[in-house]
């Protein structure tokens, strides 16, 4: 049963990373410790950074097939985003883990609330980082990196939810390309919290092989799925709110 439910949540996280770009992450601590059955919190996210980072790369080659990649943006988030993963990490270690995930929930409500929230302003689909566009998109960019550093790092997640609005709000570019460029991001600080967590020991590697099995097939399900309902995005980023919410609202009444 555990082998199943393992594999199972992480097709579960490919899937939503592939269809709309984040969110998987964010269900893979509560699917570890709730469905898979591991006991300790900070396990669960140091294992859950493995995965995350595995997944999304899986998911980065679909949408880099498809040219939904706005590469010199997403690395430019990434490398800040790693300073603040990395300084996450070491603060999220030092604390209490129930109360850790007391705020992990907290933190999937709020950003379940504001997912459904109107995204405002002109989409701008070729905005590229160049030299002439450097003084306006870095200033953007860098800050949004390392504060959606810090929370990846601080909660063990990939940040996607955080990743793609944060984009979207620094560049305008459309969601498919946010989607695309946002798991540029999540592989690198799912790596930089994975690092973070296994050298302190919290990482269960076969867990986290495993999940890798299921959030391939999961991932190139998701984006099959994502391009043949591009035109309901936004029915599904409110189901999946709906989703985030719930999940949310049971892990904080257990943490209680």
């Amino acid at each position: 049963m555990m082998l199943a439910a393992t594999i199972l949540s992480g097709a579960l996280i490919g899937l939503v990373l592939g269809l709309v770009g984040g969110g998987g992450s964010i269900l893979a601590v509560p699917l570890l410790v709730h469905g898979v059955g591991v006991t300790s919190a900070h396990a669960a996210i140091g294992t859950a950074a493995v995965a995350v980072a595995a997944n999304a790369l899986a998911g980065l080659v679909g949408h880099a097939r498809a040219g939904t990649v706005k590469w010199r943006c997403g690395l430019l988030f990434a490398a800040a985003g790693m300073v603040g993963a990395a300084a996450g990490a070491e603060l999220g270690k030092a604390m209490d883990g129930q109360r850790l995930l007391l705020l992990f929930g907290l933190l999937m409500i709020t950003i379940g609330l504001s997912m459904f929230r109107k995204r405002r302003g002109l989409e701008m689909p070729d905005v590229r980082l160049t030299r002439s566009t450097a003084r306006h998109l870095v200033p953007r960019l860098v800050p949004a990196g390392l504060a959606v550093g810090l929370a990846s790092g601080f909660f063990g997640i990939g940040g996607g939810f955080l990743i793609v609005p944060a984009l979207i709000a620094a560049t305008r570019m459309p969601l498919s390309y946010a989607a695309g460029t946002s798991l540029v991001v999540v592989s690198a600080l799912g790596a930089t919290t994975a690092g973070s967590y296994a050298l302190s020991g919290y990482v269960d590697w076969r867990i986290a092989g495993l999940m890798l099995v299921g959030g391939i097939a999961g991932a190139a399900a998701g984006i099959a799925l994502g391009r043949r309902m591009a035109a309901r995005k936004g029915l599904l980023e409110k189901l999946f709110a709906i989703v985030v919410i719930a999940v949310g609202g049971y892990i904080t009444a257990t943490s209680m």
